[in-house]
């Protein structure tokens, strides 16, 4: 089998493409268009094996993306702008990536009858106050971001009523780990302490979120790849809700810091209390589960950006700033 990758070079793409060689006997084509996320740094272990490649480009190039995935059996979507702050400073982005960038590959998968995976979040059910989202769950999407992701989910499921695309959609609550893009909140805690910076904390801390260790996500993605039931949706969930603060004061925890370092800033507009879903329909038929817990995975986490500091040391002042949907204002 030959699969296209798409954003593979970003976090959960990268991690799900170094799984997919260890376990796998699979050529991987990898597309990425470079931008502020990705990081072939991700992919050293593997850029010289003979069933990995990558190629530069933007999923919103139809020309360009017909000829890469006629060359590939199935298509798995993890590119994305997915960055909220950056959504609310300025949208644009995520329309072309999210939206435009979706619908490029489903039209192209759907002409020359491929297989497409597309990565969409818990986010696009919005805020809960209280109960948990299934896959009929309604859609209510609080930032700009969500919008497009659930936009795109949308128009695949529009494709698989029209045309009856060979199309699966799966959601995921946040996840951690190895190769995150510094700017998430998991990332930048550990940074931050580890250089004794102030730790900026949105309102109270109180905003909650069911964190999932990234390996957990890229399984059941695998799983859905290949044996997910064309047209449907599979929530992807660790029933592991947790408040920010109480992230914060693990990682201070484990690392040996002062909870001195946790400062308390001016919210995030819009921003979200509460995301919940639950994941027993994944469990269910396709026999999910998850094999690393959250204190594990945090653990994990935390010695792997300690054991590279050159990410710890090239990090720019922007993505450390503690209101970055503030850069344009």
């Amino acid at each position: 089998m030959k699969l296209l990758v798409t954003g593979g070079l970003g976090f959960i793409g990268s991690n799900f493409i170094l799984r997919l060689l260890e376990q796998k006997d699979i050529e991987v084509v990898n597309i990425d268009a470079e931008l502020y996320g990705s990081n072939h740094k991700n992919l050293s272990q593997v850029k010289d094996s003979d069933r990995y490649n990558f190629v530069k480009g933007n999923i919103s190039n139809k020309n360009f993306m017909e000829e890469q995935i006629s060359r590939c059996d199935a298509v798995v979507n993890f590119a994305a702008e997915s960055h909220v702050d950056r959504s609310i400073d300025d949208a644009n982005p995520f329309l072309i990536s999210n939206i435009r960038g979706a619908f490029t590959i489903l039209d192209i998968i759907t002409k020359q009858k491929k297989r497409m995976i597309h990565i969409s979040t818990d986010e696009v059910f919005g805020s809960l106050s209280d109960g948990t989202a299934n896959e009929q769950s309604k859609f209510n999407p609080s930032s700009p971001y969500a919008a497009t992701k659930a936009a795109a989910e949308l128009l695949i499921n529009s494709y698989f009523t029209t045309y009856e695309s060979d199309v699966v959609i799966t959601r995921c609550t946040n996840n951690f780990g190895p190769r995150q893009f510094v700017e998430k909140l998991i990332p930048k805690i550990i940074i931050l302490a580890n250089k004794n910076l102030k730790i900026p904390i949105y309102g109270e801390g109180k905003n909650i979120r069911d964190w999932i260790y990234v390996n957990n996500h890229c399984d059941a993605v695998e799983m859905a790849l290949f044996n997910g039931k064309s047209g449907e949706s599979y929530n992807i969930s660790a029933d592991n809700e947790i408040d920010n603060i109480t992230i914060v004061k693990k990682i201070l925890d484990i690392m040996d810091k002062s909870e001195d370092l946790i400062e308390f800033v001016e919210d995030r507009p819009g921003h979200d209390f509460r995301y919940s879903m639950n994941s027993k329909k994944i469990s269910n038929e396709l026999k999910w589960k998850l094999t690393t817990n959250f204190e594990e995975g945090l653990e994990k986490t935390i010695k792997w950006y300690l054991e590279n500091p050159e990410i710890l040391n090239n990090i720019s002042q922007t993505v450390l700033n503690p209101t970055p949907w503030k850069s344009n204002q």
